[in-house]
């Protein structure tokens, strides 16, 4: 039952928190113009995981931050595919 409400607030947690980054800008690839947000997020969470390690928070938010930087990769791919 306790490991049903943690995976809830976590869940509930890590949605919000995708939702935000999907806010954020970043620089296009091969560019040294433009926006830096979610790099800027990434630095100061692997600062705060580097104070308090093993938070669950800042594991959770590293793990997020990879798949959104991911996410961004895969569509930027896809998208000079569909373009040539």
């Amino acid at each position: 039952m306790v490991a049903q409400v943690y995976s809830d607030v976590e869940n509930d947690f890590r949605e919000r928190y995708t939702n935000y980054l999907r806010t954020m800008k970043q620089k296009i690839y091969d560019t040294n113009l433009g926006y830096t947000e979610l790099e800027d997020e990434r630095k100061l969470v692997n600062q705060q995981a580097m104070r308090t390690p093993g938070r669950r928070g800042e594991i959770i938010k590293s793990e997020e931050i990879d798949k959104e930087f991911s996410r961004r990769y895969s569509e930027h791919k896809k998208a000079m595919f569909y373009y040539d």
